[in-house]
């Protein structure tokens, strides 16, 4: 297989491998700067607390590493692994942990680190089964809020980016396990 090749078009796009063009939606520098204020917020409102922060594999490994590091208070990590996609594009809607806490959080501060809120199925049934183990209080910090009709309004206290409804790749965010590894926030432009 080839190596990704970014190679920057005219238009903001970048073509990736063989034709498979990127169109670019939230820079690498815009990402950085958003992520800096974020764990400002955090550590401000944090700063008696010793939060444990949960992040939701897969796609929220490099935002989770990025804002940790931003973050000026002590935090404990956990990670949970949820699915409600496989290898699609639409949200199955069926939402099941392949990989739990470790941790006890009951009578802890829980703040959810969840790459990006799409129907919010997957949000909501994590917070709904978070709260069956009695933590003091759960928030939630994500990155990428899309701009879908849902049926329940998710309960985001920091958000990086309101986004348009499109698929989105890069900086952890995958379609079907590829373009993880790309720096910035784009849309495959030729799906």
């Amino acid at each position: 297989m080839a190596e990704y090749e970014l190679v920057k078009n005219k238009d903001d796009s970048y073509i990736i491998d063989d034709d498979t063009k990127i169109k670019l939606l939230i820079s690498e520098k815009v990402l950085k700067d958003k992520i800096k204020e974020l764990g400002k917020k955090i550590t401000d409102d944090y700063k008696d607390d010793n939060p444990i922060l949960i992040a939701v594999l897969r796609g929220s490994f490099i935002f989770v590493a990025d804002i940790c590091r931003e973050i000026k208070i002590p935090v404990t990590f956990d990670f949970m692994a949820v699915s409600s996609y496989g290898n699609s594009k639409v949200s199955s809607g069926i939402v099941r942990i392949t990989k739990d806490l470790e941790f006890n959080i009951e009578g802890r501060k829980v703040l959810i680190i969840e790459d990006i809120i799409d129907s919010g199925r997957t949000l909501n049934y994590l917070i709904k089964n978070l709260e069956a183990r009695n933590p003091s209080s759960i928030e939630v910090c994500a990155l990428l809020d899309k701009d879908v009709p849902r049926k329940k309004k998710n309960k985001i206290r920091y958000k990086g980016f309101d986004i348009p409804n499109k698929f989105v790749v890069g900086y952890g965010l995958d379609y079907a396990e590829k373009y993880r590894n790309i720096p910035f926030i784009g849309y495959i432009e030729n799906e």
